[in-house]
């Protein structure tokens, strides 16, 4: 069982590299999980230029993403699950033979269209925003709770 997440931009503050590394060293005694980071585009703050951004970024999330893999993303308009949910949504995806799940975390301006249709599964933490970067942070706090 293979556990990736692909994550548009890097980490930037110490408290958060800190609870990840915290999370990703408890599960990595147990599972194969890695993060992929993709370049973040800069936002030049027009709506048309936005969704070009949304498609670059969305088009290097693509590139990484094998096609065998269950892909779950991480989006506003998803479906909210609670953490016994998403627990068995992992554990339904390994079940039925899949190799490796991934999960995507979009950048500042969320997640292309064609990412999201790509996905077999859009879910959201909450209808509140969050940085993207505490984002992969709470992501791992559950993966290690759907797993224990």
């Amino acid at each position: 069982m293979k556990i990736q997440i692909i994550a548009v931009g890097t980490i930037k503050e110490n408290y958060i590299k800190d609870g990840i590394r915290f999370y990703l060293d408890k599960l990595k005694k147990i599972y194969d999980i890695e993060i992929v980071e993709v370049k973040e585009e800069e936002d030049p703050g027009t709506p048309a230029s936005r969704e070009k951004v949304l498609e670059t970024e969305g088009e290097r999330i693509l590139y990484k993403i094998d096609r065998e893999s269950f892909v779950i993303a991480l989006a506003i308009e998803g479906k909210e699950v609670s953490t016994e949910e998403f627990a068995s949504l992992i554990k339904k995806a390994f079940g039925m033979g899949y190799k490796k799940v991934v999960f995507v975390i979009g950048g500042s301006l969320g997640i292309w269209g064609k990412v999201k249709e790509r996905a077999d599964v859009n879910i959201s933490f909450s209808k509140m925003t969050f940085p993207h970067q505490l984002t992969r942070l709470l992501l791992l706090e559950q993966i290690y709770y759907a797993l224990l």
